[in-house]
């Protein structure tokens, strides 16, 4: 089972948003997938519990139960594990740096985020691995993503290849406990 972290100190990066969307796309391409909620609002369970669908499973957990939830989502044959932390909980962050296989930053094209991604690369380093930073909300026009990537080469660490873009039908389906329609979920290219 391959497991994805994905960690922001700061809230309102979409940390969320990009777990749930990533899970139904996995599913969508045969993957079993569980996704391990461990803030304590507990916003990708809620969108869980609110779904007709039953896949992705979503658990909302703590960290100190990290492991063994990985090891019930891994024995219950997931193929993939994804991680949303909390925004202000270095404990619960650091427990998924470490399970993680492939850490995702993300973050908003916008100076506050740009900013407040050095606490969570200082995590990442901690515990000796690599992140990559995933530019979420990106307005569909403007130098906005261009000049947010420019900033980033400063932090030493990858920008993924395809940008998220800012879409109204990204905040309806969570609303709804749905996903986005897959026309929709297409990160744009770099």
């Amino acid at each position: 089972m391959k497991t994805i972290a994905i960690v922001s100190r700061k809230g309102g990066a979409g940390k969320t948003t990009l777990a749930v969307h990533l899970a139904v796309a996995a599913e969508i391409k045969g993957k079993e997938t569980a996704i391990v909620d461990l803030d304590p609002q507990a916003s990708a369970a809620g969108w869980g519990d609110s779904r007709s669908q039953e896949t992705p499973a979503v658990v909302s957990a703590q960290a100190a139960r990290l492991a063994k939830v990985l090891e019930t989502a891994k024995s219950s044959g997931a193929d993939l594990a994804i991680i949303d932390t909390a925004p202000h909980s270095e404990t619960a962050a650091l427990a998924a740096i470490r399970a993680a296989d492939l850490i995702l930053i993300p973050c908003r094209p916008a100076i506050l985020d740009l900013r407040a991604i050095g606490d969570t690369i200082d995590l990442v380093n901690l515990a000796k691995k690599t992140a990559t930073v995933v530019l979420n909300a990106v307005p569909p026009r403007g130098a906005l993503a261009d000049e947010a990537i420019e900033a980033i080469k400063g932090y030493g660490v990858a920008v993924a290849p395809v940008r998220v873009g800012q879409r109204a039908a990204f905040v309806h389906s969570l609303t709804a406990g749905q996903e986005s329609d897959r026309r929709t979920f297409r990160p744009s290219s770099v």
